[in-house]
């Protein structure tokens, strides 16, 4: 892992991904952010992320099969993909880690604790 870990958000919602990238660049992670599958598709094409926060309820491909997709991925099999979603019924969790995912944060996030839940993902990476 780099120095500074970085974080890949797959996720629709602007204002979510302004959040969140003000959240984790405060508390010293590098983040990018993407609107959709493909173009999380296209920047997993060049950069491996320390962790990825999917959203579920995604246009075009929805978060549950990008994530079974990315699972596919030679250099992304142990990095730790959360899904980070407004689905809370405990048949979401469910779906979210049979998908593959390793976690699960709901929405809308507690800003203060986020940046903990990364780095607790991070260490069992």
């Amino acid at each position: 892992m780099r120095d500074v870990p970085l974080i890949l958000y797959v996720e629709d919602n602007v204002d979510n991904r302004k959040l969140v990238s003000r959240v984790l660049h405060a508390s010293g992670f590098d983040f990018h952010g993407v609107g959709d599958g493909q173009a999380a598709l296209a920047y997993l094409a060049e950069h491996t992320p320390d962790l990825i926060l999917m959203d579920i309820n995604l246009p075009k491909i929805d978060g549950y099969t990008l994530t079974q997709q990315l699972r596919q991925y030679e250099n992304l099999v142990k990095t730790p993909i959360v899904a980070l979603t407004a689905n809370v019924m405990k048949a979401d969790h469910e779906k979210s880690m049979e998908a593959g995912c390793d976690g699960f944060i709901q929405k809308p996030i507690n800003v203060d604790r986020l940046p903990d839940q990364i780095r607790d993902y991070l260490s069992r990476k």
